[in-house]
């Protein structure tokens, strides 16, 4: 039986891509061998490549001058290949919302000068910062879209004039519309809200391609050399593509990124009013800035938590741990977390409340 998963990530992904990966997994489409088997380069393979790219493109709305980059090494090596790639007067910007955003400040820091521009550090990064501090030369201004651990989301971007716009999406990409316009680079580890993990999403502006500091760089880590090379510069992670394929084909049939918005404010709203109401739970993040996808909170006694974290477990509930360095309980209502899961998870709460 399929319990509800409130995993951070890897997260849960829709039954119907699962099934459906299922039925290809020893033979994809009478070929005679799975995806995992078939060479980077066949026409085969080349076909679902480009409709992942595709689909995409169109679900997220990208303009023709950004190039879609499939990657691997997650998030963490984006905290390095950003500033590598990016590096031009050698120094950049920095807006630290919580520990994800601080590792990508501390790993760039070993190829420039990072700076920060605004911190939430002294309310334990339970809001958005609103003001700013931006040097003219940065390089780049990079944030953190949405806070995994903390629960917070950006409502407004930051106006960083002609400085290019990096954002971390890793958590929020596809949830909600954005206009890609607006940002120099996108970056996203896809084992949130675009399939399993193993792949990373990188969208870039094409002139961010063109940087001599970049061409010194070996080839596996220039944005350049992979967007030249359509992603298959070295072998990609094709099965994690594929699934990513079929995540965004369920995607477009929810109504693509405007339909799945709806559906999860009505599942986050549905949450947040029963904490704001509650007598035993509190939420974690000011309202203000409250994630769609991630919602932290906590009875205020360590005992309770854990006994609530086993009895959800117990109900069909799992991974509602809070992260290791903040404790307490956490909800990760990623798009393919069904509204009949996040329902069980307040009926239970009300439960665990009264007795």
């Amino acid at each position: 039986m399929r319990v509800y998963n409130f995993s951070p990530g890897p997260a849960v992904l829709p039954v119907e891509v699962l099934e459906q990966a299922g039925k290809e997994m020893v033979e994809y489409q009478d070929c005679g061998m799975s995806v995992m088997e078939m060479s980077h380069r066949s026409p085969m393979y080349m076909e679902i490549h480009d409709k992942a790219e595709a689909l995409l493109r169109e679900l997220m709305a990208i303009p023709s001058h950004y190039k879609v980059l499939f990657l691997q090494g997650g998030a963490f090596q984006q905290f390095a290949m950003v500033p590598m790639n990016l590096c031009k007067n050698g120094k950049a910007d920095y807006v630290l919302t919580g520990e994800w955003a601080n590792k990508a400040c501390k790993e760039a820091s070993i190829f420039l000068k990072a700076e920060v521009a605004a911190t939430s550090e002294d309310r334990k990064f339970s809001y958005i910062p609103e003001t700013f501090t931006f040097s003219a030369d940065a390089d780049y201004v990079h944030i953190t879209s949405n806070n995994t651990i903390c629960g917070t989301r950006y409502l407004e971007l930051p106006d960083t004039g002609n400085i290019p716009l990096v954002s971390d999406m890793s958590s929020g990409i596809l949830s909600e519309e954005i206009d890609v316009s607006k940002y120099g680079l996108i970056y996203a580890g896809a084992q949130k809200n675009i399939g399993p993990a193993g792949v990373t999403i990188v969208i870039i502006r094409e002139d961010l391609l063109e940087n001599e500091h970049a061409s010194k760089l070996p080839s596996i880590f220039q944005y350049k050399v992979h967007a030249e090379n359509k992603s298959l510069y070295n072998t990609p992670p094709t099965y994690s593509i594929y699934i990513a394929k079929l995540c965004l084909e369920w995607l477009k049939r929810q109504g693509g990124v405007p339909g799945i918005q709806k559906i999860n404010e009505a599942k986050a709203k549905l949450l947040y009013d029963f904490l704001d109401n509650s007598s035993l739970f509190k939420g974690i993040a000011d309202k203000k800035y409250r994630s769609l996808m991630n919602i932290p909170f906590t009875t205020g006694d360590d005992a309770k938590d854990k006994d609530f974290i086993k009895g959800a477990a117990e109900a069909g509930l799992v991974n509602l741990s809070g992260h290791r360095i903040v404790g307490g309980l956490r909800a990760s209502i990623y798009n393919a977390m069904p509204m009949a899961g996040v329902e069980k998870l307040v009926d239970f709460m009300k439960k665990f409340e009264k007795q």
